[in-house]
């Protein structure tokens, strides 16, 4: 079966930063690849040579008459600033177009509890998207932002980024990963316009 996608989330690797900020999208590809268990998608290991990434095959039923497609996910294991990289050696080894990749991040220019989609755009100071952009050698791949929210005026965006969720987030937090799966699979199943409407009124603090 043909790669129908490839799905990266963003994030750094290690037990340091699982709970971080800037580990929104490897949260999502989690909260993704158990949702594929859950259909019946078969989630397995993948490119298990690489040492630079991890990867997961699955197949989720987004085509017509709910037949599956299959993904891969990846996950870079490079640190952010060289997350290109991985994406770039699975979209060579599975022939997948940089048009046919969804990249899944966080979002300072967004509160938490709100998430956006597009395709394409610029970096807005995110280094795992530049490093993405670099390597695919174009900007035009989807994107779904995931709301972190900006930190209170004069506090380093670097340190906040790197900090885990407090817990009085977490209840957020918890409310839009099933809906962040929610949204991919729509992505795939019904196109972009479909999902960016929907995702324009989700709110997960209410």
């Amino acid at each position: 079966m043909a790669v129908h996608a490839l799905i990266v989330g963003l994030g750094n690797p290690g037990p340091r930063y699982a709970a971080t900020r800037h580990n929104f999208g490897f949260m999502t590809l989690d909260a993704l690849i158990a949702r594929a268990d859950e259909l019946g998608g078969a989630p397995r290991p993948a490119l298990t040579s690489r040492k630079d990434l991890e990867a997961v095959s699955l197949s989720l039923p987004v085509l017509p008459g709910g037949a599956f497609a299959q993904f891969i996910c990846v996950r870079p294991l490079t640190y952010m600033n060289l997350s290109g990289r991985a994406a770039r050696a699975a979209c060579d080894f599975y022939k997948v177009d940089p048009a046919d990749v969804l990249v899944i991040h966080d979002e300072l220019d967004l509160p938490l509890g709100r998430m956006r989609i597009k395709r394409g755009g610029g970096n807005a100071g995110h280094n795992g998207l530049k490093s993405l952009t670099q390597e695919l050698g174009t900007p035009d791949f989807f994107r779904l932002r995931l709301g972190i929210g900006r930190p209170a005026p004069g506090r380093d965006v670097a340190g906040y980024v790197l900090e885990p969720f407090p817990s009085q987030e977490m209840a957020t937090v918890r409310r839009v990963l099933p809906a962040a799966v929610a949204a991919v699979l729509e992505l795939f199943e019904d196109g972009l316009d479909a999902v960016r409407q929907r995702l324009g009124t989700f709110d997960g603090t209410a």
